[in-house]
C-alpha cells in the first residue's frame, strides 16, 4: 500500500509542478477527473492503463522491478 501511496504523491507533485488543475490533468490523460483524484489519494482502483497515462501526462515513468 505504501508504493501506491507513493505513486500518488509523485503524480500530485508533478501535476502541481506543472501547473495542471486536476481537471485538465484528466483531460490530457483521457481519464476521469475521479480517477486523477483516487490515483493522487491511493485510494479506488484506477486501472493500470490510467495510473500509466496520469504519470505519462505530467513526465514521470513507472518501472517494474522483480
Amino acid at each position: 500500500m505504501d508504493q501506491i501511496r507513493a505513486i500518488g504523491a509523485a503524480v500530485r507533485r508533478a501535476r502541481r509542478a506543472a501547473g495542471l488543475t486536476q481537471a485538465q490533468h484528466a483531460e490530457l490523460a483521457e481519464t476521469s477527473e475521479r480517477t486523477i483524484r483516487d490515483i493522487e489519494k491511493g485510494t479506488g482502483s484506477p486501472s493500470l492503463t490510467a495510473v500509466v497515462r496520469a504519470a505519462t501526462v505530467v513526465g514521470l515513468t513507472l518501472e517494474a522491478h522483480p
